[in-house]
């Protein structure tokens, strides 16, 4: 294979100031990854009118029945897997409503499934086999703007009529001449080369936490700043939500309730915070 000579894509060019990594002490290291680091909030302010008008997409398409789909490949995926994973505890939804499909399926959440992101047609089967429609979005998340598995599955929604999205981390890339919005904080090359789930990995996260943040709050999963809707599957979150109601009502909780609740829940009255 012959390999270009200049690079297109900032995520695999080499980063002249960590040259010398493999030569750092640990605490030269940590201080050039947080200065590194420094630029990514930066870098995604500058795509905040992108990202607004992607938010307006997904809650249009929301409210007319259809879904979010998260395509993506290797880190890219497994963080839009998170963000998917996390919206129904969080905002009450349906796990249909918010999806995440990964190059290679679920082994590849925890494990590099050789070649799964070269593929363009799982991509299409992968969509076909969610039932894709023109009501949903579909959002390619890849670092590199080249991943074939998120162009092939950006290239069917488009075929089919759905509102397509493309997150990266270069602007120049074919992702942008197929996503209706094109959101791309570029944080510039890697510490360590190439290695996307460093800076790139951590502007993505932060893009996707307000794209799906952003949209269920306007579509009225939040009252003032305070989640409605939030499942409670645990004793962290029946706490919190008594906390919610209390300061949602502007009410204190009374002794006699907090006495009943710890007779259910073995618990002592300081454990949800009010007196």
């Amino acid at each position: 294979m012959i390999l270009p000579s200049k690079e297109f894509r900032q995520t695999e060019r080499r980063n002249p100031a960590s040259k010398n990594l493999d030569r750092m002490s640990s605490l030269e290291l940590i201080r050039l990854m947080n200065r590194e680091d420094k630029k990514i909030a930066p870098a995604v302010a500058r795509e905040v009118p992108a990202i607004a008008r992607a938010v307006d997409e997904i809650v249009r398409s929301l409210r007319n029945g259809g879904r979010l789909i998260y395509v993506g490949a290797g880190s890219s995926g497994r963080l839009a897997i998170l963000d998917a994973a996390e919206c129904p505890p969080t905002f009450g939804v349906s796990r249909k409503t918010v999806q995440a499909l990964i190059a290679g399926g679920r082994r590849a959440i925890t494990d590099a499934v050789e070649g799964a992101e070269d593929s363009v047609r799982n991509a299409e089967k992968d969509l076909r086999r969610a039932k894709l429609s023109r009501k949903d979005v579909v959002a390619g998340v890849a670092a590199s703007a080249t991943t074939p598995y998120v162009l092939g599955a950006l290239r069917y929604a488009k075929k089919l009529g759905a509102t397509t999205i493309g997150v990266a981390a270069n602007r120049v890339g074919p992702l942008m001449k197929l996503a209706k919005i094109f959101v791309a904080p570029e944080v510039g090359p890697e510490v360590l080369t190439g290695s996307t789930r460093l800076k790139a990995g951590t502007a993505q996260k932060m893009v996707l936490n307000m794209l799906s943040t952003a949209s269920m709050v306007k579509l009225g999963h939040a009252y003032e700043n305070l989640m409605i809707d939030a499942v409670l599957t645990n004793r962290k979150l029946e706490g919190r939500a008594v906390r919610i109601l209390q300061a949602a009502s502007g009410k204190s909780v009374s002794s006699r309730v907090c006495r009943r609740r710890n007779t259910l829940c073995g618990r002592r009255d300081t454990i949800c915070g009010l007196d």
